[in-house]
């Protein structure tokens, strides 16, 4: 994609790279502006905004306006209950629709997390510093999906939202009835005045709400109180997607619509040489051919014409940059980066280096983790609409904002004149909070001005042309005292920077060398106590766009963490979840998670030969999640993932049936990647085109999978990637169980398993 050259005449776009995460922002509040302003914008003719989230009919439907993204991960239900649970709502009368674009619903919380000092566990939040960040996130307005934030940047603003709601019609009922506020009380969508006998719905009152004025803030229920909050409640979003009504990207039907597909340049980096549109401008129902900087596009009246017709083009490109990488050379030059004397210090106690040279017992290892491709289920598209004067967007998208202000750049219109429409995703994972897409359909749709065109990719378009998870190497140097406890614990890990490639492709005038908190975590923020820590960090700069991927830095460090741990352990002669709990005596909430997991997956009972348990823990999004899993191995290597048990702390649960869906999905996509998952690039591109050589887990594949809540009461978690990052240290610790052959490279079969 073309790098960007933001004009700030154009529209206010201002860079913070803060702990490296990327925050962007577009005007600011009006002052005095009603909080209903964008979502009163939306209302249908019997509608009324009660404030951001809420709106009522004259029936009593309730509307929820969710500001976040449904990629499968159960958030229309999840942010609609808590609405419904301090509006005292009938959540039978509770429909969700897409939020509009606007500042109000910025996603605070993840901009706070992208601190560079952030100490998870250990201080929480309450930080002068995430306070800072939560100034600028309000100013700057980036309305995203990312980061396992959407329930926890949600609980109290949308609990908010639905208290005040209430208020309002409460304050109706209260002067139509003329009795006091004081004396009504509201019941599954009904409103009753006891002394009176008076009663009636939301819909009765809400004309007359909408002129209420609420001047404090509403009163939050205790969680004793909850009536939905914490009970199954169905999802929302899955009558339509089991109906076939729902409306994903790839749905989208537009009056007029044609259909794009695209030829790239096969080499990161590479441009357009050369191409021949003549030879298929005659080809059936061919309307435009459209070359751009890293490739050329076909424009026909069906996706598959379209297809056709681009795959017979003759084209010829300009190799990129990256020409002279492969997966190995790449590999080697992480390993060969440990060295350097440009690491970057994330985490330091004591004097790791002394105790490790004076350890009568040290211990060393070196992990790899390959680069990743997202493999999103629905397949990469956009459809858009350029006119002279506006453009129109319809996406499955992470992050409308930073759509609304690309698309207003790549189309040269006013920002007021840009639509946005967010579909259903099928699967995120990261990739779809990037706009390279958005780049190559308004481009496309220039070329056709006034005419809809819906571009979308194939799987080897995807496959060969993603934004992928980096690959890393991690080296440790442990050492043990006579006690059998870590003395000194020394930690480097060598990738790219995510928030850095991130911030170099959409704002390049903004990009800097800044700490990026996404290398390490997973790996500075460990709870075990050790007197002597050192976690460090090379930051290598390579030709190959990297990006997030779901749990980003954990996805490895909690492989290369949770290994070690399980090596140091083996080293002393110890239990391995026995070795860990002796380093947690300060963290009760962590060993209690170890605990449970090692009683449900009865962790002291013998298996039989060729069969292993091993364990993980890890704390990723505020959550902590401990993982078992069972394998069996045969002598010819061929491994069968038996089970896996799981137990999560994620604080309050909202919805128990979402949180148990997460883990299965997060546990399985996880499991896929260290059991399979490899880019393999060589001169400089990627040599996977399709599922059948980057393999997922089947579902005759999938093991059983036992999920345990363990709530202690801590503060709130996430929960979309959090079951990801502690399956493949607990399945490579089973198979070290079960064979004695330690993994320290993934996926598996580079140490000659068979899954």
């Amino acid at each position: 994609m073309a790098k960007l050259n933001v004009s700030r005449r154009k529209f206010l776009v201002g860079g913070i790279l803060v702990g490296g995460a990327l925050a962007v922002g577009y005007g600011f509040l009006r002052e005095g502006e009603p909080d209903n302003a964008a979502l009163t914008a939306t209302t249908e003719e019997g509608e009324i905004a009660l404030n951001a989230w809420v709106k009522v009919d004259r029936n009593g439907i309730v509307t929820v306006a969710v500001p976040r993204a449904e990629m499968g991960q159960g958030v229309y239900t999840a942010l609609a209950m808590l609405v419904a649970e301090e509006m005292e709502a009938n959540f039978d009368d509770i429909v969700v629709e897409q939020a509009p674009i606007a500042d109000i619903y910025a996603n605070i919380t993840m901009i706070k997390d992208s601190l560079p000092f952030s100490d998870g566990h250990h201080q929480g939040e309450e930080t002068v510093g995430a306070w800072g960040m939560a100034k600028v996130a309000r100013t700057l307005g980036v309305q995203a999906t990312g980061g396992s934030t959407s329930v926890r940047d949600a609980w109290i603003p949308m609990r908010e939202a639905g208290a005040t709601a209430k208020a309002m019609l409460v304050q109706a009922a209260a002067r139509d009835w003329d009795v006091p506020a004081g004396e009504i009380t509201v019941e599954n969508g009904v409103i009753s005045h006891a002394a009176s006998g008076a009663s009636g719905g939301f819909g009765d009152f809400v004309e007359r709400a909408a002129s209420e004025a609420v001047t404090t803030t509403p009163t939050l229920k205790d969680s004793r109180d909850f009536k939905l909050i914490g009970k199954p409640q169905m999802r929302v979003d899955i009558p339509e997607k089991v109906d076939g009504t729902a409306v994903f990207g790839v749905d989208v039907e537009v009056e007029g619509m044609a259909h794009a597909a695209v030829k790239l340049a096969p080499v990161f980096g590479g441009t357009l040489a050369s191409h021949d549109a003549e030879a298929v401008r005659g080809m059936p129902g061919v309307i435009a051919v459209v070359p751009f900087d890293i490739g050329v596009a076909v424009v026909a009246n069906s996706f598959w014409r379209a297809k056709t017709a681009v795959e017979a083009l003759p084209a010829s490109f300009n190799d990129g940059p990256a020409k002279d990488y492969s997966s190995a050379g790449i590999l080697t030059l992480l390993e060969e980066s440990l060295d350097s004397d440009d690491a970057r210090v994330y985490s330091e106690d004591g004097d790791a280096a002394a105790a490790i040279t004076a350890s009568a017992q040290p211990v060393h290892a070196v992990y790899k983790a390959p680069f990743l491709a997202h493999a999103c289920m629905e397949p990469m598209n956009c459809t858009a609409k350029v006119t002279e004067t506006g453009v129109e967007i319809w996406m499955p998208n992470q992050a409308p904002t930073l759509v609304k202000w690309f698309a207003e750049k790549f189309a040269d219109v006013p920002a007021e004149n840009v639509t946005v429409h967010t579909t259903l995703l099928g699967g995120g994972f990261g990739r779809r909070a990037e706009i390279d897409l958005v780049y190559l359909a308004v481009t496309i749709a220039k070329a056709v001005k006034g005419r809809p065109v819906k571009l979308i990719w194939t799987r080897e378009n995807d496959i060969q042309h993603d934004i992928y998870r980096p690959a890393a190497v991690s080296r440790f140097d442990g050492a043990l005292g006579p006690d059998g406890r870590i003395t000194g614990w020394a930690n480097r890990i060598a990738s790219q920077s995510v928030s850095g490639s991130f911030t170099e492709r959409l704002l390049p005038w903004a990009a800097m060398d800044m700490p990026d908190n996404t290398t390490s975590e997973g790996a500075a923020d460990i709870p075990y106590e050790f007197a002597n820590r050192m976690v460090d960090h090379v930051p290598v700069k390579l030709p190959i766009p990297v990006g997030f991927w779901r749990s980003v830095g954990h996805s490895y460090n909690a492989f290369f963490t949770e290994s070690f741990m399980d090596e140091m352990a083996h080293a002393a002669g110890k239990d391995p979840i026995e070795f860990r709990l002796a380093h947690l005596e300060g963290h009760r909430d962590f060993a209690d998670v170890l605990r449970k997991l090692a009683e449900v997956s009865r962790w002291s009972e013998p298996l039989p030969p060729g069969r292993g348990r091993g364990v993980a823990l890890h704390e990723s999004f505020s959550s902590i999640v401990g993982q078992v899993v069972e394998v069996t191995a045969n002598g010819s290597k061929e491994v069968t993932v038996d089970k896996v048990y799981c137990v999560v702390d994620c604080g309050a649960v909202v919805n128990p049936d979402t949180v148990t869906a997460q883990m299965e999905g997060g546990i399985l996509f996880g499991l896929t990647a260290a059991l399979y998952g490899e880019i393999e690039i060589e001169g400089g591109a990627v040599v996977n085109s399709n599922f059948p050589d980057y393999e997922m887990v089947r579902l005759a594949g999938c093991p059983e999978i036992e999920v345990h809540l363990a709530q202690s009461g801590r503060r709130l978690g996430g929960i979309g990637e959090v079951a990801t990052p502690p399956i493949a240290p607990a399945l490579a610790n089973a198979l070290f169980a079960a064979t004695g052959e330690r993994i320290r490279e993934l996926p598996i079969s580079k140490n000659g398993f068979i899954a």
